[in-house]
């Protein structure tokens, strides 16, 4: 297995002019040869540029941090192996034989990151036009899916963090009340510069996650 073909590119919704590119996009390191690290760098960029002007672009009204957390959701390397398994690029991977007895075609890590060159190799034969063409196609149903992220609180948190340099969000139990039958957890939150906040909740998880909603909705990225 593994290997390219026109008939790939054509999947891809490209026809190469140098099917070469193609064939490293999908070279594991393992392999001899020129890999797809290098068009894995920037595939990662070429990605990323596309999603945020997507983004700008279909949600207009949308403030910075629901952008960021739509972005993170978009470009991280679960999504780009959804993306990868769909298009069955793992069996078009050269790898070593040892990789391939490990079961590196259905590895998430290696899909993902094949992806990544793939798009690069779009972009470098024929310019952004392609790469846009791929990602807008493959990515839509996730687009649907990216502000189900909203829903989690802590996790929108954390990538609104992430995407300003920031630590990761803590969260810290300030106190426990109440009869064991029906405990009162009061957790404290901090984030970036913001001033850190005190939520309460049934259990210590419900109070992080009614934390982490409130510093959202004071930091303006979700609606109060």
């Amino acid at each position: 297995m593994g290997g390219v073909s026109a008939k790939l590119g054509k999947r891809l919704g490209h026809e190469f002019k140098d099917l070469g590119l193609l064939s490293q996009a999908l070279t594991h390191p393992s392999a001899d040869g020129a890999n797809y690290q290098r068009f894995e760098f920037l595939g990662d960029r070429v990605l990323g540029l596309v999603i945020a002007d997507w983004l700008v672009r279909d949600f207009p009204d949308a403030d910075e941090g629901e952008l960021a957390i739509r972005f993170n959701a978009l470009v991280r390397k679960e999504a780009c192996a959804e993306v990868a398994e769909r298009l069955d690029l793992g069996a078009h991977i050269t790898m070593g034989a040892g990789e391939e007895k490990a079961g590196g075609r259905q590895k998430a890590a290696i899909l993902a990151d094949a992806c990544e060159a793939v798009i690069a190799a779009l972009y470098l034969d024929g310019g952004i036009a392609p790469a846009r063409k791929l990602i807008e196609k493959e990515w839509a149903h996730l687009l649907e899916k990216s502000g189900k992220a909203r829903q989690d609180a802590k996790t929108a948190l954390q990538e609104w963090a992430q995407a300003r340099g920031h630590k990761v969000p803590s969260y810290e139990l300030i106190e426990r009340t109440g009869p064991d039958h029906a405990p009162e957890f009061t957790v404290e939150v901090r984030a970036g510069n913001a001033k850190p906040l005190r939520a309460k909740g049934n259990s210590k998880r419900q109070a992080e996650q009614a934390a982490a909603q409130a510093m959202l909705e004071e930091l303006g990225v979700w609606p109060a």
